[in-house]
């Protein structure tokens, strides 16, 4: 289904019947990603005396699981700046529209001589298209298809310069996506700069008036190789969690010439 819409003064037609999934699935196995030391999540069904909710153990008419996990830990999430902050504030509220004009890019991280790999302000500024986008989704290289079961802990995946942060923020991107655990380095002595700068929170314990409740980072994302950099429009979908994350589905769709 093929429609066309105007956003910001300009029409773009779009393809819906071929959406572009960037998320990753929750998994009950080892072929689950992981960050942040925890172990694989737990799917599996309530246990009630002799009564399971598993219709294949033969004493129930459902399936019945239940689910534990971690949002920041196991797959794709979308995080709202109550992530980092002394109060409560929550992903539910803070994303209320789930449809915006996006770049995605693509960047091999630089290597910096501590032996960290950096997205730099200077690499950001080379690709950035100036079109009125409002999420930027970032695809680091190389691409392969384990990230989607990678276990990051302990690894110091790479990250984002926080100036390049600022600079994002500067340009008005509001939803910020990446294909890491974080935007900000594994071990930071809790710094946080790049999460700090996106969101432009000063001062985690008394928020400041222009921090950016409306605001969102969504992590662990993986765009497939074969989908080119460019402009899109995406779907972010999370689900009605009252918490600081939750696991999300950010969908891409194509924009015909």
């Amino acid at each position: 289904m093929k429609a066309t819409i105007n956003y910001n003064q300009t029409n773009y037609t779009i393809d819906f019947s071929k959406p572009i999934d960037i998320s990753i699935p929750l998994i009950n196995s080892e072929a689950n990603p992981i960050a942040w030391y925890l172990n694989q999540p737990e799917i599996s069904p309530v246990v009630m005396g002799d009564w399971i909710g598993k219709v294949s153990e033969g004493k129930s008419s459902t399936n019945f699981n239940n689910i534990y996990f971690n949002p920041h830990a196991h797959g794709t999430h979308t995080e709202c700046l109550g992530h980092i902050t002394n109060d409560f504030y929550n992903v539910n509220e803070s994303l209320t529209t789930f449809f915006f004009l996006a770049q995605l890019a693509t960047f091999e991280p630089t290597i910096l001589e501590n032996g960290d790999a950096v997205i730099l302000l200077s690499q950001i500024e080379d690709v950035w298209k100036n079109n009125g986008q409002k999420a930027f989704v970032i695809r680091t290289m190389p691409n392969l298809e384990e990230k989607k079961s990678t276990k990051y802990s302990h690894t110091n995946p790479p990250y984002l310069e926080a100036a390049a942060a600022t600079f994002l923020r500067e340009k008005g991107i509001e939803h910020l996506l990446i294909d890491l655990p974080s935007v900000d380095r594994e071990e930071d002595e809790g710094k946080l700069a790049a999460h700090k700068a996106f969101w432009n929170v000063k001062n985690t314990k008394e928020l400041n008036a222009d921090a950016r409740l409306n605001a969102t980072i969504t992590e662990m994302i993986y765009v497939p190789n074969e989908i080119k950099d460019g402009l899109y429009f995406i779907n972010l979908q999370i689900a009605s969690f009252v918490n600081d994350a939750s696991p999300s589905k950010p969908v891409l769709y194509k924009i015909i010439d």
